[in-house]
C-alpha cells in the first residue's frame, strides 16, 4: 500500500505541470482569497491551536514554545497580512536574467523558473505553514508540509482552509500538501523522494537540521540553528549595547535570530557589565558565566562549552569576558552556527573588522540580531534564514525558491 508521503508527493508532482501555465494576476488572486479565508475563519485556527497549546502544557512544553506555538486573534492577522504583503512583492517567475546572441546568431537567455516540488520540514510554529505555502505558491512551485506534532492540530485546520480556498481559485489545490504522520519515519521517507521532491528545506533545531543534512538524498537547502552572539567592545556606548542586548535575548528568546552568549570586553567588564545585564535580571533571564563574569556578578551559574553550544531558545544567556577582538572572534568561529552575529562598538576599524572576518549568514554593526527577518529586510514573508553557502544564504524570499532555464531560439544552427 503506498504511504502516505509517497501519495501526497505524488500528488504535488502533478499539480506542478498546471502550476507552470499560472499567471501572476492568478497567483495574486489565490493569494489574497487564501488571507480573506484566514480571518474570517480564525475562530476555527484558534479553537484547533488551542488543542495544540493544552497537549503541550499536558506533555510539559516549555512557556518560551508554547509562546512560538500560540495563536491568537492578531498572530493570525499577522499572518494573513504576511501573505497579502506576498502579493505585493514583485514575481521572479520568468525574470529575464541574462541576454546575449553567440557569434553564429543563436539567442541564448537565462531566466527564473520554479524549484518545482519543494519538501518542507519545520517544528512548532503554525505560522510556518502559512508563509511555506504562501511563498511557494508565488513561485509556481508546490509544496509538500510536515511540520511538527506540536502544531499538528493547527496545521491541520489551516492547510484545510487552503485548500478548500484554492478549489475557488485558478490554482490546483494538490498544489499543498501536508503529511499528517508524526512518526520520524515519515520524515526520513520524504528525505528519500528523489524524482518527486526537487529539494527539501529544513526549519527548525539543530537537531532536526542535523537528521536532515545526514540522510536526506534529495538536494537540501540548510537553514541553520542560532547559536548567535553580541560582542560589546571597550568603545561601545553602554547604554546602547544593553538595549541592542535585551532587545536581541528578550524580545523573543524562542526564535533562531535572538542571541545566546554575550561577549563583553575585559577592559570595561569591571565597571559597566553589571549595567549591561542589569534589564535582564530583572527580566527574569537566567545568566551562566564564565569565571571572570561569575567573579564580577556573584551568584550565577557557572557557563561551560556545552552552554556555548547551546541553542538555549529560553530566558537564559551566557556571559563571557573577553581579552579584545581577536578572542570574540575566535569564540564565535568556534561556537557560532553563521546565523546572525552582533558587534557594538565605536570603534570603525574593529567594527570593518568584524563585518568583514565573521563567516555568517548576517553580521550587524551596532543593530540586534533579530533583525535577520524577511519582514525586516523587506522581502515579506520568508521560508527560512539559510547558513549554507549554496543558491541561498540568509532569509530566503521569493527569488530563494527559484531555480534558471536557458531559452535559446536560432534559424537552424547546428554544431559542426
Amino acid at each position: 500500500m503506498i504511504s502516505e508521503v509517497r501519495e501526497k508527493a505524488t500528488l504535488a508532482q502533478d499539480a506542478a505541470a498546471l502550476m507552470n501555465k499560472l499567471t501572476t494576476e492568478q497567483k495574486n488572486a489565490a493569494l489574497s482569497a487564501m488571507a480573506d479565508a484566514l480571518i474570517a475563519r480564525q475562530a476555527e485556527i484558534i479553537e484547533a491551536n488551542a488543542e495544540d497549546l493544552q497537549r503541550g502544557r499536558d506533555n510539559g512544553t516549555s512557556e518560551s514554545l508554547l509562546d512560538r506555538l500560540a495563536l491568537n486573534s492578531d498572530r493570525v492577522t499577522e499572518i494573513a497580512q504576511g501573505l497579502r504583503q506576498i502579493v505585493e512583492l514583485p514575481d521572479p517567475v520568468g525574470e529575464l536574467l541574462e541576454s546575449f546572441q553567440r557569434p553564429n546568431g543563436m539567442k541564448v537567455e537565462k531566466h527564473r523558473v520554479p524549484l518545482g516540488v519543494i519538501g518542507m520540514i519545520y517544528e512548532a510554529r503554525p505560522n510556518v505553514t502559512v508563509d511555506a505555502a504562501g511563498l511557494c505558491l508565488k513561485t509556481g512551485n508546490c509544496v509538500v508540509l510536515r511540520g511538527g506534532s506540536a502544531a499538528l492540530s493547527s496545521n491541520r485546520k489551516i492547510i484545510e482552509i487552503l485548500k478548500d480556498t484554492l478549489q475557488t481559485t485558478a490554482l490546483p489545490s494538490d498544489a499543498i500538501q501536508l503529511i499528517e504522520d508524526s512518526d520520524r519515519a515519515s520524515v526520513n521517507e520524504m528525505l528519500k523522494l528523489n524524482g518527486l521532491l526537487d529539494v527539501v528545506i529544513p526549519r527548525g533545531g539543530a537537531a532536526l537540521i542535523r537528521n536532515v543534512v545526514e540522510n536526506a538524498t534529495v538536494p537540501v537547502i540548510e537553514t541553520g540553528a542560532g547559536i548567535c552572539h553580541v560582542f560589546v567592545d571597550d568603545t561601545a556606548n553602554i547604554e546602547m549595547a544593553s538595549a541592542i542586548a535585551f532587545n536581541a535575548k528578550v524580545q523573543r528568546p524562542s526564535v533562531c535570530n535572538s542571541i545566546e552568549t554575550l561577549l563583553v570586553h575585559q577592559n570595561i567588564a569591571a565597571a559597566q557589565l553589571a549595567t549591561l545585564v542589569e534589564p535582564m535580571l530583572q527580566a527574569n533571564v537566567e545568566l551562566r558565566g564564565c569565571e571572570q563574569a561569575q567573579a564580577i556578578l556573584g551568584g550565577i551559574q557557572a557557563a561551560t562549552s556545552e552552554d556555548f553550544s547551546t541553542e538555549y531558545n529560553d530566558y537564559i544567556i551566557n556571559v563571557k569576558i573577553v581579552a579584545g577582538l581577536d578572542e570574540a572572534l575566535n569564540h564565535i568561529r568556534t561556537y557560532g552556527t553563521k546565523h546572525s552575529e552582533c558587534i557594538v562598538t565605536e570603534t570603525a576599524h574593529h567594527a570593518d573588522r568584524f563585518l568583514q572576518e565573521v563567516d555568517a549568514a548576517a553580521v550587524y554593526h551596532n543593530v540586534s540580531t533579530r533583525f535577520t527577518d524577511g519582514f525586516e529586510f523587506g522581502f515579506g514573508a520568508e521560508i527560512g534564514i539559510s547558513t549554507q553557502k549554496l543558491h541561498a544564504r540568509g532569509p530566503m524570499g521569493l527569488p530563494a525558491l527559484t531555480s534558471t532555464k536557458y531559452r535559446i531560439t536560432g534559424s537552424g544552427q547546428i554544431r559542426g
